[in-house]
């Protein structure tokens, strides 16, 4: 297949944009095994779900028991699909890690991985503990979690310049958050075919997109065809200048 030439390239990144536009005004889900069975299927015929945040682990022991039936079939129907630990006070970081990791195998994460730190533990987290959980996780799977929390969380103890480059996650049911955020979980009361019962509701900041919170295997995927045209056609305009013009 040829690639198109200059004239072909606004019909082209029109088309590439409108695709990538469906797809980055994603809104998600979160889930765990309080949703019971779901059937995915139906989920993804909504076409209102594009993205699942999927309950691993708790702790030092907890293993969610659909966690790996939720991320498989999920993923089978092209749901984007990333993974959550929910951070507890009780154990180490190094125990928790290995908790996550025992459960979460990075080839099956399309998002960035997230650390859920429940309101609960405002004013007396254990920062150094929840640092180094942070690395621990950057470190297998390449990629900085998303840090879950309340505002009052946030303001206490995740507002400063250290954690400035991790994407932050807040719930938020009354209003539209007043910190910083990249998602924001505006419900926990939203109804989704294939899901019985209540599920939360994920929407992004309007500065930020589903291409913001992609593992970076995924992030390299999104436009390649924007870049190969892009690069084709610069190579046939230097190669075309070198050629005698022809009436």
């Amino acid at each position: 297949m040829k690639y198109p030439c200059r004239q072909h390239l606004p019909i082209v990144f029109l088309v590439l944009a409108m695709s990538l536009t469906v797809t980055l005004q994603a809104q998600g889900i979160d889930v765990s095994k309080f949703q019971g069975t779901i059937n995915w299927q139906k989920v993804a015929k909504s076409k209102k779900v594009k993205f699942v945040y999927i309950r691993a682990t708790e702790g030092t022991s907890i293993k969610d028991p659909k966690y790996k039936a939720n991320v498989d079939s999920a993923r089978n129907y092209k749901i984007y699909v990333g993974s959550y630990h929910v951070y507890s006070s009780k154990t180490t970081a190094y125990q928790q890690f290995a908790n996550f990791k025992s459960v979460v195998s990075k080839k099956k994460q399309d998002l960035i991985p997230v650390l859920d730190i429940e309101g609960h533990h405002s004013g007396r987290l254990d920062m150094a503990r929840v640092n180094k959980l942070l690395e621990l996780m950057e470190k297998e799977y390449g990629a900085k979690p998303m840090i879950y929390t309340s505002e009052k969380v946030y303001r206490e103890h995740f507002a400063g310049k250290r954690y400035r480059a991790y994407h932050i996650f807040i719930a938020n049911y009354h209003g539209t958050p007043t910190v910083r955020y990249t998602l924001w979980q505006h419900s926990t009361t939203g109804r989704i075919s294939g899901i019985k019962g209540d599920v939360d509701l994920d929407k992004f900041h309007k500065k930020h997109s589903l291409y913001d919170i992609l593992m970076p295997k995924h992030r390299k995927k999104q436009a390649p065809a924007a870049d190969s045209t892009a690069k084709k056609c610069d190579s046939t305009k230097r190669d075309s200048t070198k050629a005698p013009a022809t009436k």
